[in-house]
Protein backbone atom coordinates (compact mmCIF):
# COMPACT_ATOMS: atom_id res chain seq x y z
CA UNK A 1 0.00 0.00 0.00
CA UNK A 2 1.57 3.27 -1.16
CA UNK A 3 2.16 5.94 2.11
CA UNK A 4 1.84 8.99 -0.26
CA UNK A 5 -1.18 11.50 0.18
CA UNK A 6 -1.67 12.57 -3.69
CA UNK A 7 -0.63 10.33 -6.39
CA UNK A 8 2.87 11.78 -7.29
CA UNK A 9 4.02 11.58 -11.01
CA UNK A 10 7.83 11.58 -12.21
CA UNK A 11 6.93 14.72 -14.28
CA UNK A 12 5.28 16.98 -11.72
CA UNK A 13 7.99 16.13 -8.85
CA UNK A 14 11.05 16.63 -10.99
CA UNK A 15 9.21 19.41 -12.47
CA UNK A 16 9.67 20.82 -8.82
CA UNK A 17 13.35 20.04 -8.92
CA UNK A 18 14.15 22.73 -11.81
CA UNK A 19 15.61 26.12 -10.83
CA UNK A 20 17.11 25.27 -7.90
CA UNK A 21 20.16 23.34 -6.30
CA UNK A 22 18.65 19.50 -7.30
CA UNK A 23 18.26 20.96 -10.81
CA UNK A 24 21.69 23.12 -11.09
CA UNK A 25 23.37 20.00 -10.14
CA UNK A 26 21.53 17.65 -11.89
CA UNK A 27 19.83 15.59 -10.36
CA UNK A 28 16.37 13.74 -11.64
CA UNK A 29 14.05 11.47 -9.87
CA UNK A 30 13.69 8.31 -12.14
CA UNK A 31 11.52 5.73 -9.97
CA UNK A 32 8.17 6.21 -7.18
CA UNK A 33 7.27 3.08 -6.00
CA UNK A 34 4.70 2.85 -2.64
CA UNK A 35 6.60 3.88 -0.15
CA UNK A 36 10.71 4.92 -1.68
CA UNK A 37 11.74 7.28 -4.38
CA UNK A 38 15.13 6.78 -6.32
CA UNK A 39 17.45 9.07 -8.22
CA UNK A 40 20.10 9.82 -10.07
CA UNK A 41 22.94 12.96 -9.86
CA UNK A 42 25.80 13.12 -12.54
CA UNK A 43 29.48 13.02 -11.05
CA UNK A 44 30.66 16.13 -13.02
CA UNK A 45 32.14 19.86 -12.57
CA UNK A 46 29.11 20.74 -11.00
CA UNK A 47 29.31 18.01 -8.51
CA UNK A 48 33.00 17.21 -7.83
CA UNK A 49 35.07 18.43 -5.02
CA UNK A 50 38.87 19.48 -6.46
CA UNK A 51 40.20 16.15 -5.53
CA UNK A 52 38.28 15.02 -8.49
CA UNK A 53 35.95 13.00 -6.53
CA UNK A 54 32.28 13.43 -6.05
CA UNK A 55 31.82 16.01 -3.10
CA UNK A 56 30.33 14.73 0.28
CA UNK A 57 28.32 18.17 -0.21
CA UNK A 58 26.52 17.05 -3.24
CA UNK A 59 25.91 13.53 -1.63
CA UNK A 60 23.98 15.23 1.17
CA UNK A 61 22.03 17.15 -1.39
CA UNK A 62 20.90 14.07 -2.96
CA UNK A 63 19.89 12.81 0.00
CA UNK A 64 18.11 15.67 1.58
CA UNK A 65 16.52 16.50 -1.48
CA UNK A 66 15.13 13.01 -1.85
CA UNK A 67 13.91 12.77 1.74
CA UNK A 68 12.32 16.19 1.65
CA UNK A 69 10.40 15.02 -1.63
CA UNK A 70 9.43 11.68 0.14
CA UNK A 71 8.12 13.35 3.32
CA UNK A 72 6.38 16.08 1.39
CA UNK A 73 4.04 13.38 -0.98
CA UNK A 74 3.16 11.53 2.63
CA UNK A 75 1.75 14.66 4.02
CA UNK A 76 -1.46 16.20 3.47
CA UNK A 77 -0.36 19.63 2.05
CA UNK A 78 -3.31 21.49 2.95
CA UNK A 79 -2.53 21.29 6.59
CA UNK A 80 0.85 20.04 6.57
CA UNK A 81 4.58 20.61 4.81
CA UNK A 82 8.26 19.32 6.13
CA UNK A 83 11.05 20.36 6.65
CA UNK A 84 14.60 18.87 7.14
CA UNK A 85 15.60 18.64 11.09
CA UNK A 86 18.66 16.60 11.23
CA UNK A 87 21.06 15.20 8.77
CA UNK A 88 23.62 12.61 8.55
CA UNK A 89 25.72 11.07 6.44
CA UNK A 90 28.46 8.49 5.99
CA UNK A 91 30.44 8.77 2.82
CA UNK A 92 32.07 5.02 2.51
CA UNK A 93 34.03 6.01 -1.24
CA UNK A 94 35.03 7.60 -3.20
CA UNK A 95 33.42 8.13 -7.18
CA UNK A 96 35.19 9.88 -9.84
CA UNK A 97 32.62 10.14 -12.88
CA UNK A 98 29.97 8.50 -13.94
CA UNK A 99 26.46 8.60 -12.32
CA UNK A 100 25.17 7.62 -8.54
CA UNK A 101 21.92 6.63 -7.79
CA UNK A 102 20.13 6.68 -4.39
CA UNK A 103 17.22 5.04 -2.93
CA UNK A 104 15.14 7.16 -0.08
CA UNK A 105 12.89 5.09 1.99
CA UNK A 106 9.94 5.74 4.89
CA UNK A 107 11.81 4.67 8.39
CA UNK A 108 9.34 6.53 10.42
CA UNK A 109 6.16 8.18 9.41
CA UNK A 110 4.22 10.18 12.57
CA UNK A 111 2.57 13.23 13.15
CA UNK A 112 4.99 15.30 13.76
CA UNK A 113 8.06 13.80 12.97
CA UNK A 114 9.75 11.02 9.79
CA UNK A 115 12.83 9.36 9.37
CA UNK A 116 13.73 8.18 5.53
CA UNK A 117 17.19 6.39 5.05
CA UNK A 118 18.89 7.22 1.70
CA UNK A 119 21.41 4.81 0.00
CA UNK A 120 23.92 6.41 -2.65
CA UNK A 121 25.44 3.80 -4.79
CA UNK A 122 28.23 4.50 -7.57
CA UNK A 123 27.80 3.45 -11.13
CA UNK A 124 29.08 -0.06 -10.11
CA UNK A 125 26.26 -0.57 -7.63
CA UNK A 126 28.13 0.25 -4.76
CA UNK A 127 27.64 1.71 -2.15
CA UNK A 128 29.61 4.87 -1.40
CA UNK A 129 27.01 6.89 0.87
CA UNK A 130 24.50 6.23 3.51
CA UNK A 131 22.55 8.81 5.10
CA UNK A 132 19.59 9.63 7.60
CA UNK A 133 17.49 12.68 7.56
CA UNK A 134 14.75 13.31 10.36
CA UNK A 135 11.92 15.85 8.99
CA UNK A 136 10.12 18.11 10.88
CA UNK A 137 6.08 17.63 9.98
CA UNK A 138 4.99 21.51 10.51
CA UNK A 139 1.34 22.64 10.63
CA UNK A 140 0.15 24.93 7.72
CA UNK A 141 -0.51 28.36 9.16
CA UNK A 142 -3.92 29.21 9.49
CA UNK A 143 -4.94 32.46 7.94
Amino acid sequence: MAIWHVEPTLGAVNKSLQGCMPGYIGMEITEIGDDYLVGTMPVDERTRQPFGILHGGASVVMAETLGSVGANLAVDHSKFYCVGQEINANHLRPVPEGTVTAKASAVHIGRSSQVWEIRIHDPRGKLNCISRITMAVVPVPSQ
